[in-house]
């Protein structure tokens, strides 16, 4: 189990490192409705690989069914420590993006990439997850934050995870966010949600999680 588990591992980190240099500029368009402002800070399972359209990534339905501008610079292989150095030509830090749109709503979706540098990056992962979430509330003090648990792609689970989980929900208690727990859960179970990558969901995939994300988001009031 543990050497699947670490395949698995090795070609996630291979494939989102190859990819990770894609503008996000490619990305940020979404909902052109006239509500309020979202963003999206997140890695591959926010920007919508796997997808055959960006249209039908989750961060694009939901915005659409609510009306929202979408603002979603997401980037491959992403993490808070995980290349924080390859966001595209120009395209600068992700957080300041974030805070340079003003929105009126931030979802953090981070931490699934992390994961892969656990073992010789603990202490600096936890460290830059409390640096982020309170250096956009400090930014953006009007905004509303929606912290959800990091996405996961395995039944397989390392102790990485999980550890990495309960460091972001507790960084989002510190800066009174809204959290949508579970979400590592939300593609277990169903392989036939994976793209032929085998790495990132499909449509159908991201259909999932939106239908949960809508159900997350109808619970918080949003």
């Amino acid at each position: 189990m543990r050497s699947r588990l670490l395949a698995a591992v090795t070609l996630l980190a291979l494939a989102t490192g190859l990819s990770a240099c894609a503008s996000p500029d490619s990305g940020t368009g979404g909902a052109t409705g006239d509500g309020p402002l979202v963003a999206f800070y997140g890695d591959s399972y926010t920007l919508g690989t796997g997808a055959s359209d960006p249209a039908n990534r989750w961060s694009t339905v939901v915005s659409e069914e609510r009306g929202w501008r979408e603002f979603n610079p997401s980037v491959n292989g992403l993490g808070f420590v995980n290349h924080r150095d390859r966001f595209g030509d120009g395209s600068g830090d992700l957080p300041s993006l974030i805070i340079a749109e003003q929105p009126d709503i931030v979802f953090v979706t981070m931490g699934l990439n992390d994961a892969f540098s656990f073992d010789d990056a603990a202490d600096r992962i936890h460290e830059q997850i409390t640096t982020d979430l309170h250096r956009l509330r400090d930014a953006l003090p009007e905004a509303r934050f929606i912290v959800v648990e990091p996405f996961w792609y395995t039944d397989e689970r390392p102790q990485s995870i999980e550890t990495i989980i309960g460091w972001v929900a507790d960084a989002a208690q510190e800066i009174d966010a809204d959290t949508i727990p579970g979400a590592s859960h939300w593609i277990e179970g169903h392989p036939e949600w994976m793209a032929a990558d085998g790495l990132h969901p499909n449509d159908e995939g991201y259909a999932a999680m939106a239908r949960r994300m809508d159900a997350e988001l109808d619970r918080l009031g949003l």
